[in-house]
């Protein structure tokens, strides 16, 4: 239980925005940039010259998010750059159009960061293709998105520098995911609880960025990660409001959870030989991750039961149509 309590109350950062490298002629990609913790992401890379892709679904939103991070410095003082690149992650079907606009401005990409997300929607809610609003926001929109991407998360040189694509999850898992991570027949037939399709779909999290590190770790050196960012008062709780003020003890600043996210994808910590890790507030390696889940995420011939490529191979059949 102390690992979950240093989760609750993580120490000191000592990882910060001062701690950043210089991003010049480095991309960035974030889902869910104009808000809350993708925000403080965007805010942050950009002060480092970063050129930043905001993507989501307003750009109106989106738009606003950029004037104010530009009045956060005088454009004299500032190299980055950022835009609003249109993204439905709801929308299996529209996903593969926003990638072929993203390639029109650019050739590489450096970190993809799978930030958004949505929890605890009204029961029922359903994506654009009928699928349980919940795993296809979390899961399947940014499996798709980042299997889309991959040629140019192929195109960094890793001798200098590695691409890296971060999934955010959640402590939900650790605290709440069933013995093995998933029960595959829960994701195929969606119960009637919202509370746990957020934490399978926050697992599948977890299972996508180690397996993804899996097929593409060693041949073709991309960092793959998932994270617990932190407990942040963020816009993620807009359908479940109540949790604002039961939690409020718990819920910290979304620029603290940003660190968590940006150590993550930015940090020089975060080397090869940790690929496939899973990283905690503010921006710490986890040692203690559950022991079944590291299990799930080893094929049986290793030792493990293979729920993760289990569940990856789910979002393939689930994606394949729209490729």
């Amino acid at each position: 239980m102390g690992a979950q309590w240093s989760q609750f109350f993580p120490p000191k950062p000592s990882f910060t925005e001062a701690d950043i490298p210089p991003l010049d002629g480095k991309v960035f990609l974030i889902t869910g940039g104009a808000s809350g913790i993708g925000y403080e992401i965007a805010r942050a890379l950009y002060q480092k010259n970063g050129r930043i892709y905001i993507a989501g679904r307003s750009e109106s939103k989106a738009q606003k998010a950029i004037t104010r991070i530009q009045q956060t410095l005088p454009l004299s003082e500032i190299g980055g750059r950022l835009e609003f690149l249109h993204l439905e992650l709801d929308d299996l079907n529209s996903i593969k159009s926003t990638v072929e606009e993203f390639k029109k401005r650019e050739q590489k990409l450096d970190v993809l960061w799978n930030n958004a997300g949505v929890s605890r929607p009204p029961t029922g809610s359903a994506s654009k293709q009928g699928i349980e609003l919940q795993l296809a926001i979390n899961c399947l929109g940014p499996f798709l998105l980042t299997q889309l991407l991959l040629p140019c998360l192929q195109a960094v040189d890793p001798t200098v520098n590695p691409s890296r694509v971060v999934w955010v999850s959640s402590q939900a898992v650790e605290l709440s995911a069933p013995q093995g991570g998933l029960i595959m027949s829960e994701v195929r037939s969606p119960p009637q609880d919202a509370t746990r399709l957020y934490v399978n779909s926050k697992m599948g999290n977890v299972f996508l960025a180690t397996e993804f590190e899996r097929r593409y770790g060693s041949s073709q050196r991309i960092l793959s990660v998932a994270c617990n960012p932190g407990a942040a008062s963020t816009n993620l709780f807009r359908h479940t409001p109540s949790v604002k003020y039961l939690a409020w003890p718990l819920l910290y600043k979304p620029e603290m959870a940003a660190l968590t996210e940006l150590y993550a994808g930015v940090s020089k910590d975060v080397t090869m030989e940790a690929n496939g890790c899973y990283i905690i507030p503010w921006g710490r390696i986890s040692k203690n991750l559950r022991a079944d889940l590291l299990e799930a995420a080893k094929l049986p011939e290793e030792g493990g039961t293979g729920r993760a490529a289990e569940f990856w191979t789910f979002c393939e059949e689930m994606t394949a149509a729209y490729h």
